[in-house]
């Protein structure tokens, strides 16, 4: 079954994209909750009006994406965590603690999403994040995690 994602789901796909999905999967869960049409040819011409405004609406963001840029560019984060004698911490570094850090050291928001982490992070010491902000524009951000 085709289906026409509404929001972003984990291991199926992106807002406003076309997926195949089974039936049951589909029908019994993603259309009643409301996260996604059947794709028909009457909700296809409407996927392509959504995806314009959005396009149009991201074409206007590029500025403020890249002056985001500027500002991180060469910038390291700080995350403190806590951690064992072996450097070791305990849990691990998520995209949420991510964009906290960066809310708060630099005063820039952006989408958890956004935020592509490398590997798992168990351990204290320097890594690198990917952050795509726009198709245009992305941005290699160092960051530190240490110990609290």
């Amino acid at each position: 079954m085709d289906i026409i994602l509404l929001k972003d789901i984990d291991k199926v796909g992106y807002k406003h994209e076309i997926v195949t999905v089974k039936n049951g999967y589909g029908r019994n869960y993603l259309i009643p909750k409301g996260v996604a049409l059947i794709a028909n040819a009457a909700n296809r011409k409407k996927l392509d009006e959504l995806r314009a405004k959005e396009d149009a609406a991201e074409a206007q963001k590029v500025d403020v994406y890249k002056e985001m840029a500027t500002k991180l560019e060469g910038k390291v984060l700080r995350i403190g965590a806590k951690a064992g004698t072996s450097g070791k911490i305990f849990g691990s570094v998520t995209n949420i603690q991510i964009i906290q850090a960066l809310k708060e050291q630099y005063d820039v928001d952006i989408e958890r999403k956004k935020v592509v982490l490398p590997e798992d992070l168990k351990n204290v010491g320097a890594y690198k994040a990917v952050l795509n902000l726009h198709k245009e524009v992305v941005v290699n951000l160092d960051f530190e995690v240490v110990a609290e």
